[in-house]
């Protein structure tokens, strides 16, 4: 089984399993931090993938890192997962639970790349923008900054990209210019 399927089945279960029990905004922001800790921390990723350490060695690990600081829904998850040999999967799980959690609460996640930073006006603008375009009541705006773009923006919205950039009108009018046979007339 794919591990995008593995992680979405896991993810969902506990979703669902979150909702029954009312706690799933604490639920939520206990994957997210483990999602970001995954990031930032890559000794921990790769020891949860680690095939060498034991499952067992894997839950006291976590049992260290999180008990008391994670509500006991997450902790159990975490156990769960160890009992059933998918700790491995821990990170994309978290990452798809994120997911999970964003479609249910109605939010969408989008990011735009510019050449500075923008206003508080157009970042209103650009959120207007993409709920108008999602019909999703919450939208997420991750701003890049990237010179190279010229002048313009890149904005994504889930598998959606408006490249409205001067760099990406150059790169095609090079290609229209190199798809014909231009003669200079002198």
């Amino acid at each position: 089984m794919s591990e995008h399927r593995i992680a979405s089945r896991y993810a969902k279960s506990l979703l669902d399993l979150s909702i029954e029990k009312g706690t799933l905004e604490e639920v939520a922001k206990d994957m997210e931090q483990f999602a970001q800790l995954c990031v930032s921390n890559r000794e921990l990723f790769l020891l949860m993938r680690n095939p060498i350490v034991s499952h067992g060695k894997k839950l006291s690990i976590l049992d260290k890192i999180f008990e008391g600081k994670v509500n006991v829904l997450t902790l159990s998850f975490f156990k769960l997962l160890t009992k059933k040999k998918r700790e491995n999967h821990l990170p994309e799980i978290a990452r798809e639970f994120t997911a999970e959690y964003n479609a249910h609460k109605g939010i969408v996640e989008s990011s735009i790349t510019t050449v500075a930073a923008i206003s508080e006006d157009i970042r209103t603008e650009v959120k207007a923008l993409v709920k108008k375009i999602t019909s999703k009541k919450e939208v997420i705006l991750v701003e890049h900054v990237d010179e190279a773009l010229i002048g313009g923006f890149v904005l994504k919205i889930a598998d959606r990209q408006i490249d409205d950039s001067v760099s990406s009108k150059l790169r095609e009018l090079k290609l229209k210019f190199s798809q014909r046979n231009f003669v200079s007339q002198a």
